[in-house]
């Protein structure tokens, strides 16, 4: 039986092949793969009998090579945490394994594998949709409005969001300020939290825009702010949000 292995981690790809040739001889590991790239690559001129796969490679969610290139072989998925892909997998009778893989649950897999490898048919379609139907979508852009003139700001270059008397604005990483035709209350709805942080009523900030962090008294924290701020002082953390946002930087 021919098997591609598409795991990121080396060591966790090397130990999988070690139990796969321990569990099974007659097995033979045609490729370990690391990469979405690489994997579309490769299944384009490669058949193998069975697929295990990460579902998340350096690249990207693995999901994105059945988008690519049109692929039926039975696959054996392996996760570390993502229980909402664990529902998808259970729905369509599909084998996974959660890290770290232990030995007799490969081997009931392969047994599993074994089995019904006839009658499996993966409908990737219904998967990606299960999955996608879970998944919050935030917003990749905004449309910004300068004079007569337009332009698309990508949300991960905002620096930071806040409020100057009754209008809202975004500051780039490259220092540039554009007004914003959102509340900040509208905009946390639809930005990344896991990005975003709105640490008082001014201000939502990017974690990757924070330079520094000075304790300012026993439950507030001074935030410095690459690039500055027009007022340091509008950069405190509010003592109704302290707690949550040292959960937020230590997620």
């Amino acid at each position: 039986m021919k098997v591609a292995i598409i795991e990121d981690e080396v060591l966790a790809a090397e130990r999988l092949a070690k139990m796969l040739t321990e569990l099974a001889p007659d097995i033979s590991i045609s490729a370990k793969l690391t990469s979405v790239e690489s994997s579309v690559v490769w299944l384009k001129e490669n058949i193998v009998d069975l697929i295990f796969l990460d579902i998340q490679l350096t690249d990207g969610s693995s999901f994105s090579i059945f988008e690519r290139i049109d692929i039926r072989t039975p696959v054996i998925f392996t996760t570390a945490h993502n229980q909402y892909a664990i529902k998808a997998f259970e729905l369509n009778s599909i084998s996974y394994l959660l890290k770290p893989i232990k030995k007799r649950e490969l081997e009931n897999s392969l047994q599993k594998y074994e089995s019904i490898k006839s009658a499996l048919s993966i409908d990737f379609d219904t998967l990606l949709a299960t999955i996608e139907g879970d998944r919050t979508v935030y917003k990749k852009r905004f449309l910004i409005q300068v004079a007569d003139k337009l332009k698309k700001i990508e949300t991960e270059e905002i620096a930071y969001f806040f409020a100057l008397e009754k209008s809202v604005f975004c500051r780039t990483a490259e220092k540039q300020t554009y007004p914003v035709d959102m509340s900040l209350d509208q905009l946390e709805k639809v930005i990344d939290p896991a990005m975003f942080y709105r640490i008082n009523r001014k201000y939502i900030v990017n974690i990757g825009a924070i330079s520094n962090m000075v304790m300012w008294s026993k439950r507030r924290i001074k935030i410095e702010l690459i690039p500055s701020a027009d007022n340091d002082a509008d950069t405190i953390v509010s003592m109704e949000r302290y707690s949550e946002f040292k959960k937020w930087l230590d997620q």
